[in-house]
């Protein structure tokens, strides 16, 4: 699944346009290599958000930046401007869809929408796009502050709608991103931690005694480190106001299945919005025009109570959501696009193969690719092909697991010891990222190799940020509202989240779980480590999902579901993709012939034109299907690198801008480049 490491959701950054045609396609490959060492991502034992290093955008008429609290949660859909042509809302669900008459607790969703390029009342409005980035945990609406133009570019048609001719069987869409219950800005949110300086003291104490495999003791201090956190975290809300819910903690109410019942009221009340503006825009038609008996607007944007429909776009855990949706409501997919897919089996009963057996195959292929860019284009090559080039990596980890590094202070950083968990987490951010992370992972490798820490002592303090409490959070107090304001809580609510739906990863005792540490070590040298790390989250879980899901585990959907796969993925394989098409009679599955996590891993021009024909016709890909990347880690194009973008039409480098601008950007959404480099 996704390691989703956001930004702060809650402030809202500017989004950043591209052009291919300000591009140099080389220097595009050196920048995604270089870039990443600007990195502030977590190790795989913490997590650091950074400041946003620009304010966020300004609604229309305001000198402040947008904030969440200046939207009152409401039982409808009321969008407001927030800046940059976003429209944002908070939209109340019941916290227990079961609920009694006594029971009025609420989340308020917070909820980002990018609206089409055509008014709801024009015949080629196509509908709402719902999107889920990964996680558990990750933050809908920042995915839809950074990406969602990118995705609104590869869904809607090929043609301006405002300058070619009027064609009435395009389409064109809303993006709509959200942050799942207690995740980001929705409220409440899972805490942990009364303020942020205790989460970062927490997370850096984490951090320095290291992961899974770092020492020998190196599980009993994790196991007593999550006993210590979720004796607490899994127990008690800690927000305030909560000590009023009594036995039926917040927690209880995380699970995806509850997920998936949000997103039915999410499309329903879209529908409900839809409507209203249709509403508007026949009454000012008739103004203008003349009473239209037809209501042919009206027709059209009418909602379909208890029966609207949904069109989403989910990649890792996002799969699971909206596999989830698809077994239980299987008559409201009208689109439903899968990428890097979770196999739900295993995620909720831990039935099935491991979901990490390609991620070495992965590695492997990084020692290929390093071996054919040679010296030149990879700082870590090693004559004798790429065996030695694994080789020389191994012992290099071997070397530095007995013997960390430590690295005086610099002008620009602290004092560091370089430790054999920042070789794994630099690692594992490699085997997700192979396009943007090989040359760095070679750069930093080879520096170590060479006797020269400084690079990775650079890298690691890039990490850390500062983690004052605002003033708001002084006056109001430990666990308030206004302290989790200031608190990058994707780390906690990803493990209430898994540890409710999973709830077998609970039951392990230390034997046990050595067991299960052990199985996956043999099964993967590069992720087995972190794979239990990840694991370890549930020790000592205690809140239960008040409603479990249990299946169905498939079914007969009102349209099929288009599943898409790299051919190699280090966590979600193509066997996973094959298995979950199989419970979806009618679905297929796209494959990508490139490595990484979710195709998002490599632009493909062929891949982008394989999701648009499906949301615009509903057609899907003949069985069978391999799309080739456009670029490859380290090598760049197969055919050379100026041949990347070479005669395409006008429509289908905007289709391959997008595609690159997503891989670009990869998992880790506050990732950013400045692609002027002419």
């Amino acid at each position: 699944m996704d390691d989703w490491k956001s930004l702060d959701p809650r402030s809202l950054p500017h989004r950043r346009t591209t052009s291919l045609k300000r591009r140099p396609w080389a220097a595009i490959l050196l920048l995604g290599a270089s870039g990443f060492l600007a990195w502030r991502t977590w190790s795989s034992t913490g997590s650091s958000r950074p400041a946003p290093e620009e304010p966020g955008p300004t609604p229309s008429g305001s000198e402040s930046p947008f904030s969440w609290d200046e939207i009152d949660p409401s039982p409808v859909l009321e969008y407001q401007d927030c800046g940059d042509g976003f429209q944002c809302a908070r939209l109340q669900v019941p916290m227990d869809y079961n609920r009694t008459e006594t029971d009025d607790r609420t989340f308020s969703l917070a909820i980002v929408r990018i609206p089409a390029k055509v008014p709801v009342s024009d015949a080629r409005y196509g509908g709402a796009v719902l999107i889920n980035p990964g996680g558990p945990g990750g933050s809908g609406t920042l995915s839809a502050l950074l990406s969602g133009r990118n995705l609104q570019t590869i869904v809607d048609a090929e043609n301006d709608p405002y300058k070619a001719a009027f064609d009435e069987n395009d389409r064109y869409f809303d993006i709509i991103g959200f942050d799942p219950r207690g995740v980001g800005a929705t409220t409440p949110a899972v805490m942990c931690f009364p303020d942020p300086t205790s989460q970062k003291e927490w997370e850096l104490q984490l951090e320095a005694e290291g992961m899974l495999g770092s020492c020998p003791n190196a599980l009993q201090r994790n196991w007593q480190r999550m006993q210590a956190l979720n004796q607490g975290c899994s127990v008690f809300d800690m927000n305030a106001g909560a000590e009023a819910w009594g036995n039926d903690p917040m927690l209880s109410y995380l699970n995806t299945r509850l997920v998936a019942q949000d997103l039915v009221t999410i499309i329903e009340r879209q529908g409900e919005w839809r409507e209203k503006q249709g509403q508007k825009a026949q009454v000012s038609y008739d103004n203008c025009h003349g009473v239209d008996e037809s209501r042919a607007i009206l027709r059209r944007t009418q909602w379909r109570v208890d029966k609207e429909p949904l069109l989403y776009w989910g990649r890792s855990y996002g799969t699971v959501l909206g596999a989830t949706f698809a077994a239980l409501f299987p008559n409201r997919i009208s689109r439903a696009l899968l990428d890097g897919v979770v196999d739900m089996d295993k995620y909720y009963e831990g039935r099935g193969p491991n979901a990490i057996a390609d991620a070495d195959a992965i590695f492997d292929k990084f020692g290929q690719y390093c071996d054919v860019a040679g010296p030149g284009g990879c700082p870590f090559y090693v004559e004798g092909g790429p065996e030695a080039i694994k080789d020389a990596y191994w012992a290099l980890e071997n070397q530095i697991l007995n013997n960390s590094i430590p690295v005086m202070a610099s002008r620009s950083h602290g004092p560091e010891v370089v430790t054999w968990t920042d070789l794994k987490a630099i690692l594992r951010v490699s085997m997700y990222q192979p396009l943007l992370a090989f040359h760095t992972f070679a750069t930093l490798m080879g520096s170590l190799s060479s006797g020269d820490p400084e690079p990775m002592a650079v890298f690691k303090h890039s990490r850390h940020v500062e983690s004052c409490p605002s003033k708001a959070c002084k006056i109001a107090g430990p666990w308030s509202p206004e302290c989790s304001l200031g608190q990058d809580n994707t780390l906690y609510a990803s493990a209430a989240i898994l540890c409710s739906d999973a709830s077998f990863m609970t039951h392990h005792d230390q034997e046990s779980f050595e067991e299960v540490w052990t199985q996956l070590k043999s099964e993967s040298a590069t992720l087995g480590d972190y794979w239990a790390q990840l694991q370890i989250a549930c020790v000592g879980w205690q809140a239960k999902a008040k409603y479990e899901f249990t299946g169905p585990w498939g079914g007969v959907t009102a349209h099929p579901i288009l599943f898409v796969s790299n051919k190699l993925d280090p966590v979600t394989p193509l066997r996973s993709a094959q298995h979950m098409s199989k419970k979806f009679p009618g679905s297929a599955v796209l494959e990508q012939n490139s490595e990484g996590h979710t195709t998002v891993a490599a632009p493909s021009l062929c891949v982008a034109k394989a999701i648009r024909n499906y949301f615009q016709t509903g057609v899907l890909p003949v069985a069978g299907t391999i799309c080739e990347a456009d670029l490859k880690p380290l090598v760049g194009a197969p055919d050379g690198i100026h041949s990347l973008g070479k005669d395409l039409s006008p429509g289908d480098r905007k289709l391959l801008d997008a595609s690159l601008a997503e891989a670009m950007r990869g998992h880790f959404p506050h990732l950013s480049f400045d692609w002027n480099l002419s």
